[in-house]
């Protein structure tokens, strides 16, 4: 076993174990995902009941991906891609630092850059991806990852999110 092999599922549980669990947090019961909804609705998002589904179904389900190591630059790029429209809609007023009122953005670029070195890098040995010898290639996979993030970002606050005026 690599020592990169082993980083890589160490990185995978870890990622994809906590984004799991937030998914599941938006989902353990329907007030909590009624509550995600409403808060959705209050900083501009457009059918926030499905858009807090849409999230919490993102989040649980490309965690699982991730930890598998299952076609890991798409699920990669699911999360980031959600990482970036929570940043633009709700924690790049707030400065960097995640213990700014409000929160900043500093959890979810982590995340970001987290979920892309990992896109890069691979899933290793120990994933599904190795079995299937899928997502080998390092460079291909990540501008796989960073242009489907990309793009399903900007294409869902484009068709999603309306900020309130102040």
């Amino acid at each position: 076993m690599s020592s990169t092999d082993f980083a890589s599922l160490l990185l995978r549980l870890a990622l994809g174990g906590m984004i799991i669990l937030h998914g599941l947090n938006k989902m353990k019961s329907k007030s909590s995902l009624n509550g995600t909804g409403q808060w959705f609705a209050s900083i501009g998002m457009r059918h926030p009941a499905r858009q807090a589904l849409l999230a919490a179904l993102t989040e649980t389900f490309g965690g699982l991906f991730i930890i598998l190591g299952l076609f890991t630059p798409l699920a990669c790029a699911a999360l980031i891609s959600t990482m970036i429209v929570a940043i633009v809609v709700s924690h790049r007023k707030c400065g960097f630092f995640i213990f700014n009122e409000g929160q900043g953005w500093e959890y979810c670029g982590f995340i970001i850059m987290t979920a892309l070195a990992l896109a890069t890098t691979g899933s290793g040995k120990f994933s599904l991806d190795h079995a299937l010898d899928v997502f080998t290639n390092g460079w291909i996979s990540f501008a796989l990852c960073a242009a489907i993030a990309v793009a399903g970002s900007t294409l869902h606050l484009a068709l999603f999110y309306r900020p309130t005026s102040k």
